[in-house]
């Protein structure tokens, strides 16, 4: 009897506790946006909007379970390879939730998350890092205040390595 009463609090506890189903769609991600954001405009499967004075745009896909939200930075072509390299550090170390990427010759801020998983406050946390991480490119490349512990100096000129060929 004792048995039977466990497992029916377990099973009570996983259907009822928060994170079971969240469950995340295109409509909430609308709702939370407008929240914040100064303009929206809907476009199919896309959301672009203004933040704090910055064009954002969020892509989701609901048969594929995955949004993502993303800011154009800067042309490749005005970039050095100090920053592009600064860049990847800030991938591991300061720049948490969002990454810097290079599509189409910009470099992007980028947040990808599986869509259904997410949770109303991670898509305005979200949102927030895309912004921050774009504005602090070029000097300390960050999403938050927070950066992992590790080898965080940003490079100066690293010499290039040459790849030998093993005959």
């Amino acid at each position: 009897m004792k048995t039977l009463q466990f497992f029916s609090l377990l099973l009570c506890g996983l259907f009822l506790s928060p994170g079971y189903a969240q469950e995340m769609h295109p409509e909430k991600i609308k709702e939370l946006i407008v929240q914040v954001a100064d303009t929206v405009q809907s476009n199919g499967n896309t959301l672009q909007f203004l933040y704090k004075e910055r064009m954002l745009i969020c892509i989701y896909d609901e048969n594929a379970n995955r949004m993502r939200i993303i800011t154009p930075i800067v042309e490749r072509e005005q970039l050095n390879e100090d920053q592009i390299l600064n860049a990847l550090v800030a991938n591991y170390h300061s720049a948490l939730d969002v990454k810097y990427a290079l599509s189409d010759e910009i470099i992007w801020s980028v947040f990808t998350h599986p869509l259904k998983e997410l949770y109303p406050h991670q898509v305005l946390d979200a949102i927030d890092q895309i912004w921050a991480a774009a504005n602090t490119f070029g000097t300390t490349y960050s999403s938050t205040h927070l950066v992992f512990p590790g080898n965080t100096k940003k490079q100066q000129a690293l010499p290039s390595k040459k790849i030998r060929n093993k005959t």
